[in-house]
């Protein structure tokens, strides 16, 4: 089993981050992490405990396609995924600090027994891809939610 964290600190309320990647998680999973090529729910009606979706993505020169189950949606708090075709938990957690958002990642994935010699690399893999995802995130949610500074009023 290998496990990865990565955090980030994203200039927006919490209510709007949680929203931005729990509530909308369909719509914009796949746009902080680019190696996910498909996404599509198997469970109608909203995004909570026991729904389920479909990813296909292209990591590291290989495909993969998963199902996966919500198995904790606590609003503002916890979002967690886990794999039913394959074992992998993904855990996102929130925490308000002033008028911004840490949000915090951690994946745990069994890695194929002939993968284990390879353990270490997948790790660093791994690794890259969750601090990727959590840099790309910070820079959607900032780029759409945090209003512009305004300009003073004599447009200095």
């Amino acid at each position: 089993m290998i496990k990865t964290a990565s955090e980030a600190l994203i200039e927006c309320p919490l209510e709007e981050v949680f929203r931005f990647v729990a509530e909308n998680f369909v719509l914009n999973y796949p746009r902080w992490s680019p190696e996910v090529r498909d996404l599509e729910a198997l469970t109608d009606g909203p995004f909570q405990v026991g729904w389920i979706g479909r990813q296909v993505r292209f990591d590291h020169d290989r495909w993969s396609d998963s199902q996966f189950r919500v198995s904790v949606f606590e609003p503002g708090r916890q979002l967690t995924l886990e794999g039913i075709t394959d074992t992998y938990r993904i855990d996102y957690r929130f925490e308000p600090i002033e008028t911004r958002t840490q949000v915090s990642f951690v994946l745990e994935l069994e890695i194929a027994p002939t993968l284990r010699p390879f353990e270490q690399m997948v790790q660093q893999a791994a690794q890259n891809t969750g601090d990727r995802m959590m840099s790309n995130l910070k820079w959607l949610i900032e780029e759409e939610l945090t209003p512009p500074a305004s300009e003073p009023p004599d447009g200095r």
